[in-house]
């Protein structure tokens, strides 16, 4: 299940070049701005807009954008200039409640925004990986299928998620291609519900959240996308992220070191879930609002019942440890 929704508003362009010395007048602008947004005054917001971006982005969608970021990531409460980039627009690294973003700025001479899009924050300076150097094993026992898994919108949904590009969602289903036994009313009714997962390698644990209530099937809990998870960081500093562990079943602690194969807790269905799987992907830093993610390789495994070594699984796949 893919988390954190990337947010874009609607931009013009313009001609002008600034250096890199933040301008008084977007200084003042992105001032304004954050005031405004800060108290909800959308309205107000719109009214800072160009007679041409009121025309595209009329009072409504800019009302419905605002709220939508302000429900996903808070309010803002840090910003600072990066530098102008696209020619004109005033980049700032912007940390919000619950997320980390750029907003990026364009006004015109008269000083009204002609411009103005949002997206994750992405620091150059970061490690770059293409994949991941540690052998890794699979995080659970018996065979489970490859809900989303590939390089392609098409086999996977997560690539359009900068972090979440390379992500797996895994779950169990039966021999006629059905997750649960019954109904599927009830967690306990699918077949991934309660399995255990594991450390596919050695680790330190950075990161455990636990206590979030399992969803009820069908319904989603948005507030904490991931819900209960579990985040592993390798000796070659590559960032193992779990999600939607069953409600008080994780058995690590932060700060804990961990070895391949050691019991990390129990699938669940908590956080931006709408059945009991496993969320599983790698990225190169800790914070996700500014991770990249990183292709992951299996060391050894059955792929529809073929063996497999240093595998990448794709949609549709049967895996299972080797």
């Amino acid at each position: 299940m893919k988390f954190f929704l990337l947010i874009l508003a609607f931009s013009f362009f313009s001609a002008n070049t600034f250096g890199q010395t933040e301008k008084i007048d977007s200084k003042a602008i992105a001032d304004n701005f954050e005031k405004k947004y800060n108290a909800g005054n959308y309205e107000a917001i719109f009214s800072m807009f160009g007679t041409e971006m009121q025309d595209v982005l009329p009072i409504d969608k800019t009302q419905a954008f605002l709220k939508r970021l302000k429900s996903e990531a808070g309010q803002i409460v840090k910003r600072q200039f990066v530098k102008y980039v696209k020619g004109n627009y005033a980049s700032y690294k912007t940390n919000f409640e619950r997320a980390l973003f750029a907003v990026n700025i364009s006004i015109d001479k008269n000083s009204k925004i002609t411009g103005l899009f949002v997206i994750p924050f992405k620091d150059d300076n970061l490690p770059k990986m293409d994949r991941n150097l540690t052998k890794l094993i699979l995080p659970f026992k018996g065979e489970w299928s490859v809900m989303w898994g590939g390089d392609t919108e098409e086999l996977n949904y997560h690539v359009e998620s900068v972090a979440q590009k390379n992500a797996f969602d895994f779950l169990i289903k039966n021999r006629k291609g059905i997750t649960y036994k019954t109904s599927g009313e009830t967690n306990e009714d699918y077949f991934a519900f309660g399995k255990e997962l594991f450390a596919p390698c050695d680790g330190e644990v950075v990161l455990v959240v636990d206590g979030v209530k399992d969803n009820i099937p069908g319904d989603l809990n948005p507030y904490y996308n991931p819900g209960n998870s579990v985040i592993i960081k390798t000796a070659k500093n590559e960032y193992l992220f779990f999600a939607h562990f069953k409600q008080y079943s994780i058995k690590v602690e932060e700060g804990q070191k961990v070895t391949q194969g050691e019991l990390l807790g129990l699938c669940g269905n908590s956080g931006n879930s709408s059945e009991p799987h496993l969320h599983f992907h790698i990225q190169n830093v800790e914070n996700m609002n500014i991770a990249t993610g990183v292709k992951c390789y299996f060391d050894r495994l059955l792929v529809n019942g073929q063996p497999a070594t240093d595998y990448s699984p794709i949609r549709k796949d049967k895996i299972k440890s080797n």
